[in-house]
């Protein structure tokens, strides 16, 4: 904890004087153009990723980066979505899933959850991601099978993501673009899908 206090410390002493407008500006109301969909897995910090800043993106986090379609009680990430959507208005909807990431290998290895429940029921989600498994990428070695499964994963949540009642409205009425991301820990990249070629291509061209 000691070191959450000191950084907190640092913060106070040192940026929030130099953006105390900022805050002041974002301390009642906020516009985010992005709402941006992840995984709760500590590797991926979204404003470094992507030099964003307080107020930039709207964000949600959960195992796997999922977007629940049928599900008996309420569930925070598509409570998140349609708040998004239909109350701040973004205009772009990302969802990124990652390199190595923790839901699809249990996916992979379904006894593992046997003492994690609420897990195992939560990644009845991620099932889709078999049909959607993406052709092996010869540069992702020894993890190209995982990594096939990931971005499967990501074009599965995709589609469940436009299922959205107020995605899909929003989409219809034009004023709403959804965006498919893979991003490998290893070299920082992203790839994004291609919606008409069905695969993943270089976010950044280099």
């Amino acid at each position: 904890m000691e070191r959450l206090i000191e950084g907190h410390k640092k913060f106070l002493a040192e940026v929030f004087p130099r953006r105390r407008n900022q805050f002041h500006l974002l301390a009642e109301s906020q516009a985010p153009e992005w709402l941006f969909i992840t995984c709760s897995d500590s590797r991926i910090v979204p404003d470094l990723i992507l030099g964003t800043e307080p107020g930039d993106l709207f964000i949600s986090r959960s195992i796997g980066n999922i977007v629940p379609v049928s599900m008996s009680d309420v569930d925070g990430v598509t409570a998140t979505i349609e708040y998004a959507v239909d109350v701040l208005k973004v205009k772009h909807v990302i969802l990124c899933g990652h390199s190595d990431c923790g839901a699809l290998k249990a996916a992979l290895d379904r006894p593992k959850l046997e003492k994690l429940p609420k897990a195992s029921r939560w990644l009845h989600h991620v099932e889709a991601a078999f049909s959607h498994r993406q052709p092996l990428n010869p540069e992702d070695g020894a993890h190209a099978e995982l990594a096939s499964l990931i971005r499967g994963n990501v074009v599965a949540q995709l589609l469940n993501l436009r299922a959205q009642p107020s995605v899909a409205r929003a989409m219809m009425e034009g004023r709403l673009a959804v965006h498919g991301w893979y991003y490998e820990i290893l070299s920082g990249r992203i790839e994004r899908f291609d919606e008409d070629a069905r695969r993943f291509v270089a976010l950044v061209e280099e």
